[in-house]
């Protein structure tokens, strides 16, 4: 391994990602489901990042914003929880705006992103290695939703992940405590994790937020249908579908869906696939959380809460995990 000082100011990038093979296979088999269904994953291609970009920004959106007040008013704080000289290790790191009110406070060892938005990720790693030449920037395009294993790192170096945004919200309970325990994994018995989470409210705000004013989500939501007609010579009519979100009491969670607008027959892949009119795929769900609901979680995980800080409205919690069970 090169000397870390040589690698500073400069972004290392490991692609890991999946080929677009299994984006194909993955999206044959949701809507082979009898109950059709695709994975929020591939919500993010270059469009829909710039999408998500701009839901962050609308009125109704509140997620992104109690976060980021967490991080601005606490990132001192935080730090001195957290420790130094540490590698921070960030899943799903989009545009890295979150991290920027980290970095300065935490100056960690090394900063490794970790997103499957190939383009999106190498973008944003070169813009942060001009901001921060001193950091040591790793970049890798990987599938976090799967196992996974990290690059080699010094061994000396204490890792904490950093999960912002609420999206351990997008996995059913099993799934998000099997990518907790992952997550402990990755970061060793002496690593931590700080992880973002929305909290339970009001249905009407968590509908509203959901089902933006300007249309946005909806467009977020639509755009995963023209990826694949791009992507994967399918011939949906994007006309045909509405995009459909609902709190879903029973389960405790936000749905999308896409439902179909008329009875239709759609090719994919040389795959035929018919909706009957109000048939929908399923594209994402988005868990509120108790905090007791998520001690409970990270703790078949492996973890041990050890802090929490809210934003004012108390709508979001971001929380500091540390591996090992009470």
């Amino acid at each position: 391994m090169m000397p870390s000082d040589a690698r500073r100011g400069r972004v290392d990038f490991i692609d890991l990602a999946p080929p677009p093979a299994d984006f194909g296979r993955e999206v044959t088999a949701g809507l082979s489901r009898p109950a059709k269904a695709l994975s929020p994953k591939f919500f993010y291609d270059a469009e829909g990042c710039r999408l998500f970009e701009a839901i962050c920004e609308v009125p109704e959106y509140y997620l992104t914003r109690a976060e980021t007040e967490i991080l601005a008013r606490r990132a001192c704080e935080i730090a001195e929880t957290l420790g130094r000289d540490l590698v921070l290790i960030e899943l799903g790191s989009g545009s890295s705006r979150k991290t920027r009110l980290l970095l300065n406070a935490l100056r960690p060892h090394m900063y490794m992103p970790l997103d499957i938005a190939r383009d999106h990720l190498a973008i944003s790693a070169a813009s942060l290695a001009a901001e921060y030449p001193w950091l040591e920037i790793r970049a890798v395009c990987v599938d976090y939703s799967q196992a996974f294993t990290l690059p080699p790192l010094q061994s000396y170096a204490r890792k904490v992940a950093f999960f912002p945004g609420s999206s351990i919200g997008n996995f059913d309970p099993d799934s998000a405590v099997a990518l907790l325990r992952g997550v402990r994994d990755a970061v060793g018995r002496d690593g931590g994790l700080l992880i973002g989470f929305d909290l339970k409210k009001e249905v009407e705000i968590l509908q509203r937020a959901y089902n933006d004013g300007q249309g946005l989500t909806a467009d977020f939501n639509l755009n995963l249908l023209r990826r694949i007609n791009r992507e994967l010579g399918g011939d949906f009519n994007v006309e045909n579908f509405r995009h459909h979100a609902f709190f879903n009491e029973q389960r405790g969670r936000i749905e999308m869906h896409l439902v179909s607008a008329l009875p239709q027959s759609v090719e994919v892949g040389g795959q035929h696939f018919h909706f009957d009119e109000g048939e929908s795929i399923h594209t994402e769900n988005s868990y509120k959380y108790s905090l007791e609901d998520f001690r409970a979680m990270a703790v078949a995980a492996g973890f041990t809460p050890v802090r929490n800080w809210f934003d004012t409205a108390r709508r979001f919690c971001v929380q500091y995990l540390v591996s090992g069970t009470e």
